[in-house]
């Protein structure tokens, strides 16, 4: 995202609505993640961006993202039932905050060390940079929560050995 629009006189009307993206023009993306469904149908889940393509995959040529300058935001919608597996970001602090539907939190310290927290309605966690952590909608009804991942272009997520997702690819 640049200023020089906006700092050499630019067409202002213009140069407002390339900093604007709405939900009517968002889709629910279940493809950039559907390699991990190779561990199971649980992990269906869409991703519906709107600043930056996150860590999940390259998405350059989706001309309804807004280019990230310094972190990336996208919803995840989780139907029922689905889950988002154990998983660390070494690089960099993510965040979730939940909109609709309840979202079950884990938080790992190896295989057999997990505290979990549920999370509704604009309730939020930040997980620190090399914290291992899931999620899990374990209502009837779809949770759709923001994540915010504080860097331009996050490094690929990590699996640890005790996630289902470990030496599962994208291949």
């Amino acid at each position: 995202m640049t200023t020089t629009e906006y700092d050499n006189g630019g067409d202002l009307a213009s140069y407002t609505d390339s900093l604007i993206a709405t939900k009517d023009s968002r889709v629910a993306d279940f493809g950039t993640l559907s390699f991990q469904e190779k561990a199971g149908p649980q992990y269906r889940r869409g991703q519906i961006r709107y600043v930056g393509s996150g860590a999940t995959g390259n998405h350059e040529n989706d001309s309804r993202i807004l280019p990230s300058g310094g972190f990336t935001f996208s919803n995840m919608l989780l139907p029922p039932g689905a889950e988002g597996p154990a998983h660390t970001h070494h690089d960099v602090e993510e965040a979730f905050f939940v909109l609709e539907g309840q979202v079950r939190v884990g938080i790992h310290r190896g295989p057999d060390e997990v505290e979990y927290r549920t999370l509704g309605y604009r309730d939020m966690i930040v997980v620190p940079a090399g914290v291992t952590r899931s999620l899990k909608n374990e209502g009837d009804s779809d949770a759709l929560f923001c994540v915010v991942i504080g860097t331009q272009k996050p490094q690929v997520p990590t699996y640890p050995e005790y996630s289902p997702m470990h030496g599962v690819t994208r291949g």
